[in-house]
């Protein structure tokens, strides 16, 4: 765990903000934010493969799909 450190909170507009000191920098561009008590809890979100790590969580489809009726749409030359 990293020491503490004394931070100020200022505005950025209608919003108050922190800015992050670079020993606490996350290796992530989303975080998802929550208020415990009176503490504020900030974790990063994995960007990359968040798909992925949904799909894994899901059942699989057993069922057959049904067969197309109609041909695929034929290419067509634009000019």
């Amino acid at each position: 765990m990293q020491p503490e450190r004394h931070v100020r909170l200022f505005r950025n507009g209608r919003n108050q903000a922190v800015r992050i000191p670079r020993d606490f920098e996350m290796d992530a561009t989303e975080a998802i934010i929550r208020k415990e008590g009176n503490k504020l809890i900030l974790e990063p979100v994995a960007t990359e493969n968040r798909l992925l790590e949904l799909l894994k969580t899901l059942e699989p489809i057993h069922e057959e799909f049904p067969e197309m009726e109609d041909p695929p749409v034929k290419d067509e030359d634009f000019i």
